[in-house]
């Protein structure tokens, strides 16, 4: 399978939108944390090289990129929060989370390119959904890489406070150690308690 390429953004740009941003998130399923979200414009002139689905890369080669992204692209990240994942469905906070993303860089972009089949409903720019984007566009690619770099960061820094769950190594997905920490020691500030595993123990308490 070829990786994803500029060609979304070169067709936008010849029709006149130069500023194209892609926007991803990550985060949907763990039973803790935020849902984190990123937007990026990459420089058509400076692409690094090897931009990809950050779930096919490796931690060291996410980070790389990262670094070769911040010298020579427009990156913002934002978070939804795990009162917002209960009291909104985790689509919605999602979306929320992309929403802050596009709003938090210094120029609107012309076009947006957001991953999956829906475009949030509170963006005012024109927008594309690309189904499996992150494995179609580079901008996407680098949205995916940023956002999971920065929530994997975030659940590193949970762990150090809640030992047990094994955070820094499942960042909060619902692993077969996790759930086991989630039995014996019981739901955390940090846990989505709208979601069922973590709603189950609660009900049970």
């Amino acid at each position: 399978m070829p990786g994803p390429d500029f060609a979304l953004e070169t067709d936008l740009i010849a029709r006149g939108l130069p500023r194209v941003a892609g926007v991803d998130e990550v985060g949907r399923g763990p039973l803790a944390g935020p849902v984190t979200a990123a937007a990026v414009v990459l420089d058509p002139a400076r692409i690094p090289e090897g931009l990809n689905d950050s779930k096919k890369l490796t931690e060291k080669r996410r980070l790389a990129l990262l670094e070769a992204l911040e010298d020579c692209a427009e990156i913002c990240i934002a978070h939804a929060s795990v009162e917002e994942i209960d009291a909104l469905n985790i689509l919605r906070a999602s979306h929320l989370a992309m929403e802050r993303a596009v709003a938090g860089l210094k120029v609107p972009p012309d076009h947006l390119l957001i991953d999956g089949n829906l475009i949030p409903r509170g963006l005012t720019l024109p927008a594309t959904a690309v189904v499996k984007g992150d494995a179609r566009s580079v901008s996407i690619a680098a949205a995916s890489i940023a956002a999971k770099i920065a929530r994997d960061a975030i659940m590193r820094d949970l762990a150090q406070q809640f030992p047990g769950y094994g955070w820094e190594a499942n960042a909060g997905y619902p692993s077969k150690s996790h759930i086991s920490a989630l039995q014996s020691l019981g739901v955390t500030p940090h846990h989505r308690t709208s979601f069922k595993p973590v709603h189950n123990i609660l009900c049970k308490a």
